[in-house]
């Protein structure tokens, strides 16, 4: 997609030793941007895309091309699925509980459009996704209902306290007799669930709900679209995630931010202080601090993607340090950016975080300083599209190479083959539970 860069500027000795000892010092390997060339040594290097896979992930056989499970004739009574957070963090929660409520043979209730503490937003479900494209593609998985029977509309759902529930034994046992009692029940799914011990049929639903079923509704996917045609082509879409409460709450420190950051930072931790001495040196090593936009700037040039690639920033209004990132790569683009203002400006966060996975999906690249709710939903929407060229930044690599002193030639090398590996063997690609390995 993007050709190899060439050439490179020298680098005194003096100032890469000095970024070592900043960086063993401070616990922050924030090295300065350079210009538009990368160092000779890469010369010839092409880029991390040109890397030969041995591994790929595809939407499994058994989901995919196997016949659903037959629906049993009388549900168990009504599931709602409580989700809080941001879009991609409930679309998680929602696909799980589609997969739970098919395990407790129960029918699905959808929120109403307009019921907007259930999405902890003002959008509701239907301002997001197609609700019935998504009873259409879920008749054979699941039960879904629009609407209760009338003698339990006027009812709130009995509130199961799922917090401790691990694997399908415990929903069966626990989940279950509450919801054949009460007869209509909400949840908020487990995040320490283990979907890999769901029987196929549940996993099946869930599979079908989160990569089929849910789908954006039109006005959206014509604001995705628009968006899509505006950005210059090809280009490689980049979830950056340098925001205050990010940095916040990785409780790492940063030496040599703008004053604006620094404060915006502070006003983020609340209680949560920053790592000091050893810890904050341990902290770091286990890959705990985003990357700024500067640190990730020499990322993608050890990668050789070349500085006059066109980027799009899927993040929110809320970046950080943006310029150490546009210092190098000066074909960077943002929402705010292409679209009109009073269209951006009229747009809720669920909204602007529904185009920016859309377009990412639709990207020509992906890359993510984060392995998050939205960058595992793209990387699979992308697996079952074909489209592999999707890869995760290590923080991790990236902040022991740092940390060891090595020069920016030496660090820029290991950085290479680091991602090289990852993207070889399809790291992060797409989530178990419904994508199979297949070695190439």
């Amino acid at each position: 997609m993007i050709a190899p860069t060439v050439g490179r500027t020298l680098v005194i000795t003096a100032v890469i030793c000095l970024s070592a000892i900043l960086a063993l010092f401070f616990f922050s390997p924030s090295f300065p941007s350079s210009d538009a060339s990368v160092s000779s040594s890469l010369s010839g290097r092409a880029e991390i895309w040109s890397v030969r896979r041995i591994v790929e992930w595809r939407p499994c056989d058994w989901w995919m091309k196997g016949r659903p499970a037959a629906l049993p004739e009388k549900s168990n009574g009504y599931l709602r699925i409580d989700c809080y957070g941001g879009l991609n963090q409930m679309r998680r929660d929602f696909c799980d509980g589609v997969g739970i409520g098919r395990l407790l043979n129960a029918t699905l209730v959808l929120p109403k459009s307009e019921v907007a503490a259930y999405w902890n937003e003002s959008n509701g479900f239907g301002d997001i996704f197609d609700v019935n494209y998504f009873i259409e593609q879920m008749k054979s998985f699941i039960h879904v209902v629009k609407e209760l029977p009338l003698e339990l509309s006027s009812k709130e759902p009995f509130r199961v306290n799922c917090s401790k529930r691990k694997g399908s034994f415990d929903y069966i046992e626990s989940v279950l007799p509450s919801l054949l009692l009460h007869r209509y029940i909400s949840i908020a799914p487990a995040m320490s669930q283990r979907r890999d011990r769901y029987p196929q049929y549940a996993k099946s639903a869930l599979c079908q709900a989160c990569y089929t079923a849910l789908r954006l509704t039109e006005p959206l996917k014509k604001k995705g679209s628009e968006l899509l045609r505006a950005i210059p082509k090809p280009f490689l879409s980049l979830h950056l995630r340098f925001e205050p409460d990010m940095v916040a709450y990785s409780q790492c420190q940063y030496l040599g931010l703008s004053p604006a950051s620094a404060r915006a930072i502070d006003a983020a931790r609340g209680d949560r202080k920053p790592w000091m001495g050893e810890q904050a040196r341990t902290w770091r090593r286990r890959g705990k601090c985003p990357l700024t936009p500067n640190e990730t700037a020499l990322v993608l040039q050890s990668l050789s993607i070349p500085t006059n690639t066109t980027i799009y920033l899927a993040a929110g209004d809320d970046l950080m340090e943006l310029g150490g990132l546009t210092a190098v790569y000066h074909r960077v683009f943002t929402m705010s950016a292409l679209m009109r203002r009073s269209d951006y400006a009229s747009m809720r966060g669920n909204t602007k975080a529904a185009l920016d996975y859309y377009v990412s999906v639709h990207s020509d690249a992906y890359m993510a300083t984060y392995f998050g709710n939205m960058d595992k939903m793209v990387a699979a929407m992308r697996a079952l599209r074909g489209a592999h060229q999707t890869l995760f930044l290590s923080r991790r690599d990236f902040a022991v190479l740092a940390l060891q002193g090595l020069s920016r030639k030496s660090l820029m090398d290991a950085l290479w083959k680091a991602h090289r590996d990852r993207f070889a063997t399809g790291f992060g690609s797409a989530l178990p539970e419904c994508f199979c390995e297949f070695k190439l």
